[in-house]
C-alpha cells in the first residue's frame, strides 16, 4: 500500500509540473524559470548568459 501512494505522489508531482511546462510556452514564455521569462526574446535569454 505504502508503494502505491509513493507511485501516486510521485504521477501527480509529475502531472502538475507538465501542466504548468505546457500553460508557460502557451502564454509564450521561452525561458521557464527566468524571473525575467516574459521579456527575453527566443534567440538572446538573458539567463542563459548568468
Amino acid at each position: 500500500m505504502a508503494d502505491f501512494i509513493a507511485i501516486v505522489i510521485i504521477v501527480m508531482i509529475l502531472g502538475l509540473a507538465i501542466r504548468y511546462i505546457y500553460k508557460e510556452k502557451k502564454k509564450g514564455v521561452h525561458c521557464i524559470g527566468c524571473p525575467s521569462a516574459g521579456a527575453c526574446h527566443k534567440a538572446a535569454c538573458s539567463c542563459k548568459n548568468k
